[in-house]
């Protein structure tokens, strides 16, 4: 896994809507996206803190990882947020 920069979680909420996720829901600081392909519903939930700790940032893009195509990821691999 690359490392991953430290990010706030509006960034990584700018990130996930430009691969297609939608703003579903917000309760409080965090903030609930989901995906439908194949009538399949996913869904990830990203805190809006000011800045998210490491393993926080890893698990949400360990999970965003398996939702969206190999071109996809390729996109990622090459975005400014990644060191």
């Amino acid at each position: 896994m690359p490392k991953l920069r430290r990010l706030a979680g509006r960034d990584v909420l700018t990130i996930l809507l430009g691969f297609g996720f939608l703003q579903v829901s917000q309760r409080g600081s965090h903030v609930k996206l989901a995906r439908e392909i194949a009538e399949t519903r996913h869904v990830l939930t990203v805190p809006l803190h000011a800045e998210l700790d490491p393993g926080t940032l890893r698990a949400i893009f360990r999970q965003a990882r398996r939702f969206i195509s190999e071109q996809a990821y390729a996109r990622i691999s090459t975005h400014k947020y990644i060191a």
